[in-house]
């Protein structure tokens, strides 16, 4: 017992040295730190004086945690965008520097968070865990760094990935009027990602907070946050945070991609980006130009979409593919906004409020929609495939509104417009159900085939299904080919054509049983006509139409109808030669 007070004692001695060895060796040194004040705040921003060292773009730190971007650097104030809430900030609170730009965490901590622009959490799951942060303003990588996009990136959607396909690496722009279907297709790309090596950034720009809890909790339904970053900014947050989340989003996707991975970055959407920026603009009294927007709105888009690109071999190999979204304003795409992303990006795919309302989902307009880059990218497969269909849809759509007339359309135009309504029907996918590669091919191989033409509408959306579950009865090395570079052997095209055929089986009409007899009665029904003829021109003209529907049902009645038609016109020039 007596032995524990002196072990006590020799402990406090220790610490009490080693205290006094630190003090001994201690030499306080003086730092500058420069301090400002706030001389007004505003909505989103404030003015700040008293800063004279202060850089572009460094952060400056206010009163609460609440900190800012140097975005005006003049000579006698700087004006600040806030990045959070500022009710409690007056005129008069102290400011100072951090001597640093703004940079977001980085890395596979991340995956499966939802985080704002600043990095903070807002799934209630904890700090993020990050070990590395990056600068959000970053140059995008240098010309002779990239590399050609050559792999595709599937989205699972068959009327895009058929003809308007989308390669690794490039930017691709979705436009269209509001609620047309451009975030679901954004969706769609990001839920068909899973199992294929691609990580994705969903960056939701000024959206209602229900449109965003939507759309995170259709990721954990689907299993899709495991590999994805949700980084939010809601309708009523600042106007700063608005801005920088594409950046900070961005920086995140980077942050993969220079470790070798794949990326898909989606902004949803860059409208409300424009509007935000040009909000600040504003109350920095910037000049305003078209539309009120500044003079450098097309620089803040493209140095944010100039960052996405596919890297060299040497460098990782790895890609960024970046999916903006534009909302256009009564299917205006020559707008300011629109037409400067268009000449950004690398293709575009247009959604129709027309198609939306017919109830041809995903509304996608091929007709206004390119991909400039994506073909070369695309498989062998699709390519056999995609250019006759594409001719095919596009002749039917210019067909369709003639027909629409009630026009007399001859057997090849109704043939056309036949295919082009089964094309329509199979390219329509319900929403988050992606469908994969074999079952794409074996759709479109029947397509082409012309199989789906003898089957009715309405049985449309059965027999594509019919189709589509047979894909699993592929030899699996033709499978295999499917998702390579390898074209597509005539051996393998009888092969899958021919297992769609009988699956196609059930749904064919069955063919009416038709005696004999009737059949030759109707077939000498055209001698009456000959009687017919006999009569004067205006009771002819009358029967005409009778005469028609009566030999409607055979396929011999076109050729007599023809000759019916030429008579009378030899009976009208036989009246005209009297005279």
């Amino acid at each position: 017992m007596s032995a524990q007070p002196d072990s006590l004692q020799s402990v406090f001695n220790r610490a009490f040295a080693g205290l006094s060895q630190g003090r001994e060796a201690f030499t306080p040194q003086l730092t500058p730190r420069e301090v400002g004040t706030i001389t007004s705040v505003s909505t989103g921003i404030a003015r700040v004086s008293g800063l004279p060292s202060v850089g572009f773009e460094e952060l400056i730190k206010f009163p609460g945690n609440v900190f800012g971007i140097a975005f005006n650097v003049d000579e006698d104030e700087i004006g600040v965008v806030l990045l959070g809430e500022y009710w409690h900030l007056h005129a008069g609170d102290e400011v100072e520097r951090t001597g640093r730009v703004m940079d977001v965490a980085v890395g596979d901590g991340l995956l499966g968070r939802v985080i704002d622009p600043l990095g903070r959490p807002l799934d209630g799951r904890g700090p993020v865990t990050a070990r590395e942060r990056l600068p959000i303003e970053r140059p995008a990588a240098p010309i002779m760094d990239r590399a050609p996009v050559t792999v595709p990136l599937q989205t699972g959607l068959k009327v895009i990935d058929a003809l308007i396909p989308i390669g690794r690496g490039q930017r691709e722009l979705i436009l269209g009027d509001r609620q047309t279907g451009k975030t679901a297709i954004a969706i769609d790309t990001i839920l068909n990602q899973r199992g294929k090596d691609v990580l994705c950034v969903y960056c939701a720009i000024g959206q209602r907070a229900s449109s965003i809890a939507k759309a995170v909790a259709i990721f954990q339904e689907k299993d899709a946050m495991d590999y994805t970053v949700v980084v939010v900014t809601e309708g009523n947050d600042p106007p700063g945070l608005a801005y920088i989340a594409p950046y900070a989003a961005t920086s995140i996707a980077e942050h993969f991609m220079e470790r070798g991975s794949d990326v898909l970055i989606v902004y949803d959407d860059l409208t409300h980006h424009a509007r935000a920026y040009r909000e600040l603009s504003l109350l920095l009294r910037r000049p305003p130009g078209r539309e009120a927007f500044p003079g450098d709105i097309f620089y803040i888009h493209s140095r944010l979409l100039e960052r996405a690109t596919r890297l060299r071999k040497e460098l990782g190999g790895g890609s960024l593919t970046a999916l903006p979204i534009i909302e256009t304003e009564a299917q205006n795409i020559s707008a300011y906004i629109p037409t400067n992303l268009i000449s950004i990006t690398d293709g575009q795919i247009y959604l129709s409020p027309s198609l939306f309302q017919l109830g041809v989902l995903p509304a996608v307009d091929v007709g206004k929609s390119v991909s400039r880059v994506g073909g070369k990218a695309q498989r062998a497969a699709y390519r056999a495939v995609a250019g006759d269909l594409k001719l095919a849809y596009s002749q039917f759509e210019e067909l369709e509104t003639f027909a629409r007339f009630g026009a007399r359309l001859d057997e090849n135009t109704r043939k056309i417009i036949e295919h082009g309504r089964r094309i329509r029907a199979c390219l329509k996918q319900p929403e988050f159900a992606p469908v994969s590669v074999p079952e794409q091919i074996t759709v479109l191989l029947a397509l082409t085939a012309d199989l789906f033409d003898s089957v009715p509408l309405d049985k449309m959306t059965d027999a594509e299904q019919a189709v589509r579950h047979t894909a699993a009865d592929i030899p699996a090395a033709v499978s295999a080919r499917l998702d390579t570079a390898d074209k597509l052997s005539d051996e393998d095209r009888k092969a899958i054509i021919e297992i769609a055929r009988q699956a196609l089986a059930p749904f064919q009409p069955k063919p009416e049983a038709k005696p004999d007899e009737p059949d030759q009665k109707t077939e000498k029904k055209p001698k009456s006509e000959s009687k017919i003829r006999n009569k004067p021109h205006s009771q002819s003209d009358k029967s005409a139409p009778e005469a028609e529907s009566e030999a409607q049902p055979t396929n011999k009645a076109q050729p007599e109808s023809e000759a019916d038609s030429k008579s009378d016109t030899e009976k009208g020039e036989h009246h005209a030669d009297p005279n």
